[in-house]
């Protein structure tokens, strides 16, 4: 993603600023969307690994990107405290 995008994107709820979700906790995140585990904000299952995602500065809210294109939607979010083993900020 470009990095001009990136320092203007925030998270449209609590408006921290957003970074890359790292390797690590991305596989986590995919680990237990396999698993069948993880609910969107909306309450919709996330059924769809994820190639790329952007957290919010704090952690709590994960957005997924697809096909380089930041979904940012709150409904869309991804609350990470439902995932076990998530790395905490």
């Amino acid at each position: 993603m470009d990095r001009k995008l990136l320092d203007l994107l925030v998270c449209p709820t609590t408006r921290q600023p957003l970074a890359m979700l790292d390797s690590r906790s991305l596989k986590s995140l995919n680990e237990a969307i396999a698993g069948g585990g993880v609910l969107r904000a909306d309450g919709s299952p996330q059924t769809e690994a994820l190639r790329e995602a952007l957290v919010t500065r704090d952690r709590a809210h994960v957005y997924r990107v697809d096909d380089g294109i930041p979904v940012l939607l709150a409904e869309e979010a991804i609350a990470s405290r439902q995932v076990e083993g998530f790395p905490p900020a």
